[in-house]
């Protein structure tokens, strides 16, 4: 298994050159995100494909 200071090292590796310090936090904050959401859903605390149907239906026609 590859440790977290691996995967962020990969990560900027995998960057423009040209990218800024704002650019790496930006896509490591996203990845985090990503992330936490991938382990919600493995845990079984995503939302049901239809909920979320149903309430952009409900956003979308305001």
């Amino acid at each position: 298994m590859i440790k977290e200071k691996d995967q962020v090292i990969e990560m900027i590796r995998a960057l423009p050159d040209e990218s800024t310090v704002d650019d790496i936090m930006e896509e490591l904050y996203f990845r985090m995100q990503v992330d936490r959401g991938v382990k919600q859903l493995d845990e079984g605390k995503g939302v049901p494909h239809q909920d979320v149907r149903n309430r952009l239906s409900r956003w979308l026609e305001k």
